[in-house]
């Protein structure tokens, strides 16, 4: 063989390594996370199945019970286990906490199903593109949540929509009472507003909320400038989420409803902050520098109510 035909083959030798070693591995196994809570949890669980299967090298599936409740909003792609096949696998159950942690990044089993609450961000942020592309909503949504803001934009130019969403329910009760916090009260909604008040020109808040009566008694619309979404009707979670999504801005409270909201918003959020005792046990399943964004703005809620009790 001459000098310059072993030059050739060597290159092309060397060109298949290339090709070799750029090629993604092929994902095994099969991973799954089991389907709990409304829809924040329900996202929460979808974007930390996807992130920990992708850094694990495995596929993940997902049930067709959480296909049932992601889908008809967003176009997810992950594969669906039927669910005989779920039933029939020996899987290793893996419970997680909230937030991401070095252990999760070295997971050796095959066959795993997660379960917990995860919501943070500390476990899909590396790759928030894929996950803004799973979450993408359909087209009708898109279309009825544009309609919908231009209806309420009037005439009105260069106007900036603010989404608000306010959770109460039944973190009215539980949060003083189980954990030892409190939930948005007037002056944190006041201190929110204003501040897009004094930062843009026209801003119009879009109101969500569980608890729409308590908002219209505690949210100032003196400018006009607050739309209560629905007339004051609440409507499904899936409508308002989409809502609050369309927005510019972000004004939430508390819970993953929120969260999940000005993640995929991308614009400016406010967020209620330091919203437990120091000895609250929420805090041991709980980390605010998990649950919000390092650019969020937190506003620290008034403690008073609790400590108040506590000196009675």
């Amino acid at each position: 063989m001459t000098t310059i035909a072993k030059k050739k083959l060597l290159a092309t030798t060397e060109e298949k390594v290339q090709l070799v070693v750029s090629e993604p591995k092929p994902l095994t196994g099969m991973w799954t996370i089991v389907a709990t809570g409304r829809l924040g949890n329900l996202m929460g669980e979808y974007a930390t199945l996807y992130g920990l299967a992708k850094m694990n090298g495995r596929e993940a599936f997902i049930s067709p019970e959480l296909h049932s409740q992601l889908a008809h909003i967003f176009k997810i792609r992950l594969p669906v286990a039927h669910q005989e096949v779920i039933n029939r696998i020996q899987w290793r159950d893996y419970e997680l906490h909230d937030w991401m942690s070095e252990e999760y990044r070295h997971i050796e089993n095959e066959h795993v199903r997660f379960t917990g609450w995860p919501c943070s961000f500390t476990f899909y942020h590396h790759i928030r593109d894929e996950i803004l592309q799973e979450f993408t909503f359909h087209d009708f949504i898109k279309e009825e949540s544009n309609a919908y803001l231009e209806k309420i934009r009037g005439d009105k130019k260069n106007v900036t929509f603010v989404g608000v969403h306010v959770r109460r329910g039944d973190y009215v009760h539980v949060m003083p009472n189980t954990w030892k916090g409190v939930i948005a009260d007037k002056g944190y909604l006041q201190k929110a507003t204003d501040y897009f008040r004094k930062k843009y020109e026209n801003p119009l808040f879009v109101v969500t909320s569980n608890g729409m009566d308590w908002c219209k008694e505690n949210i100032d619309n003196s400018l006009g400038d607050v739309h209560f979404a629905g007339d004051g009707q609440e409507g499904s979670p899936a409508r308002d989420f989409a809502l609050l999504a369309h927005c510019n801005h972000t004004i939430m409270t508390i819970g993953t409803f929120g969260i999940w909201v000005a993640y995929l918003v991308g614009g400016e959020t406010v967020y209620l902050t330091n919203y437990t005792l120091p000895d609250s046990p929420f805090l041991k399943v709980f980390k605010y520098e998990a649950a919000f964004l390092p650019e969020w703005i937190g506003i620290p809620a008034d403690l008073s109510p609790l400590l108040n009790n506590q000196n009675l």
